[in-house]
């Protein structure tokens, strides 16, 4: 049996840890390569990147409800521009959201009978076909606060929940500073005063989140 000399095989063990060596280098190098550098403290730090509905509510309602009041229009005059043209209502009043156009309006009128927080208002000079309904709690429905602006978007979120949290935190923000001081038990026959926004799916039918509400 013949045998290899041994300076042949250590040349051998040798070429196998240089190319193992030559193989970890360059994975190494993949993975720096691959690594984006993160200052802690920084707008990108992942600790920050955690979403706070309670945290995002506090901060982004006030600045909805100063841009809807900024664009409120008397209920009487929307109604009347709808009516005439709604497409140049849309256009003139309104901001596009996912379905349907999101109008802010505001009004005063007496409280008729309302079902699980959510009042029907006689408006004067609005006309009787169109019923102008309000929501006072406990339940807020659907994603007006949100959507009212046109500058909150779902790629300012990571996914579609936090896209639909952001949404649920703008309306618990505004029961906790609006809604809270009134006893919507005892509304029916009272006069009061909205400032608030609708989505126009049925223009015979808005249903109002407000953004003010006080009764007189």
């Amino acid at each position: 049996m013949s045998s290899q000399p041994a300076t042949t095989i250590n040349r051998r063990v040798g070429v196998h840890w240089i190319v193992a060596a030559a193989a970890i280098l360059i994975l190494l190098g993949a993975m720096v390569l691959d690594t984006k550098v993160v200052i802690i403290g920084s707008a990108e730090d992942a600790r920050k990147a955690a979403f706070s509905p309670e945290e995002y509510g506090k901060s982004e309602f006030p600045k909805v409800q100063s841009a809807v009041e900024q664009r409120a229009v008397n209920a009487a005059t929307l109604a009347s521009a709808i009516a005439k043209d709604k497409a140049a209502a849309e256009k003139e009043y309104g901001v596009p959201a996912n379905v349907g156009t999101e109008f802010s309006v505001k009004f005063t009128g007496v409280i008729g009978e309302g079902k699980s927080g959510i009042y029907a208002v006689k408006v004067d000079e609005v006309p009787s076909t169109l019923v102008i309904r309000v929501q006072t709690g406990p339940a807020i429905n659907g994603t007006d606060l949100r959507d009212a602006t046109g500058t909150i978007a779902f790629g300012q979120f990571t996914n579609q929940i936090e896209y639909q949290n952001a949404g649920s935190a703008l309306n618990n923000e505004m029961k906790k500073q609006v809604l809270s001081a009134i006893d919507n038990t005892k509304l029916t026959g009272k006069t009061i005063s909205v400032i608030g926004v609708f989505k126009l799916v049925n223009p015979k039918g808005w249903l109002v989140t407000p953004v003010k509400l006080s009764v007189q």
